[in-house]
């Protein structure tokens, strides 16, 4: 069964009871049947990214791992993360991905992708550009692509062909601050979001996960749980590897997003009841996202 969503002027609630009557698909057998999730992203200053979304695929359900992160800090990531592979990519003199050589170096991995994560932790500029034209260009057409932080501020300077080739298959998960970006704005003020997320979602054909909000095809849910405290460091890159673990394990885009956002917030939840509203770590929320998924029947 398919949940439908909402209008901007009334999204509809996503509840436990929406999310139950919305099925994902069984998990089952080894780890290459449960889903393979790349993802790409990193610097040398800001390696975490690309950790904490690889481990909430992997919490999520998916199989197995690749991180693509700058060369200098890949041994570290294997190291710190042993359950990935991992593979070097040129950076420049700050320790930034310059996105030289990335389709030939990520080309048997995006073969053997179910979902793709591109931007947490990148640093943005011409290799952010380069690294998100390289991957629209050559990544398999059956192939999802969550793109997120400095990925997302690059989409504008994109060529139109890398982007177009994403279209259906393509998650975007903006902060207000990179949704303003996407469309070309200085803001968006929160009365507006759901509009603006719309709009961003028919100019790129993609699902746009944004704060509370998922908008796709004219439709809008919002998240009924969550509070201040998910507005922590590495966040947004838990939410986009969330997402990745459930198309690698072949939910549709809009659903993997709307369970995703749920199951976030609610892991958000159970730390504020144990820490209180603000305080606790992106790091925390990995191990309480299967067992909320878990309490919604999506093991």
């Amino acid at each position: 069964m398919e949940a439908r969503g909402g209008t901007p002027e009334s999204p509809r609630p996503v509840t436990p009871d929406v999310l139950r009557s919305w099925p994902l698909p069984e998990t089952s057998g080894t780890k290459y049947a449960r889903g393979q999730v790349l993802v790409v992203g990193g610097s040398c200053t800001t390696p975490g990214g690309v950790q904490l979304a690889g481990i909430a695929a992997l919490r999520m359900g998916a199989g197995r791992l690749t991180i693509a992160t700058a060369e200098g800090v890949a041994g570290q990531v294997a190291v710190a993360l042993p359950e990935c592979g991992t593979l070097p990519l040129p950076q420049d003199d700050r320790g930034a991905i310059t996105g030289e050589d990335v389709e030939d170096l990520l080309a048997g991995e995006l073969e053997r992708a179910d979902a793709v994560v591109l931007g947490p932790g990148l640093r943005s500029g011409d290799g952010a550009v380069r690294l998100v034209e390289a991957v629209g260009a050559s990544v398999p057409d059956d192939v999802p692509v969550i793109l997120d932080a400095a990925a997302l501020t690059a989409l504008p300077d994109v060529a139109a062909a890398s982007v177009d080739r994403l279209a259906g298959r393509l998650v975007l998960t903006p902060n207000a601050g990179e949704l303003a970006g996407m469309l070309g704005v200085d803001e968006v003020p929160d009365d507006d979001q759901a509009r603006a997320s719309l709009e961003a979602a028919d100019r790129y054909g993609a699902v746009v996960g944004c704060g509370p909000l998922v908008a796709a095809g004219g439709e809008v849910w919002r998240v009924s749980t969550g509070d201040t405290g998910l507005g922590t460091s590495g966040s947004g890159d838990v939410v986009a590897g969330a997402v990745a673990g459930l198309l690698a394990r072949g939910a549709e885009p809009v659903q993997a997003t709307v369970w995703a956002k749920h199951v976030h917030a609610a892991a958000g939840d159970v730390l504020a009841a144990r820490w209180g509203r603000v305080g606790y770590l992106a790091t925390e929320m990995l191990p309480e996202l299967p067992l909320v998924l878990r309490s919604l029947g999506g093991d």
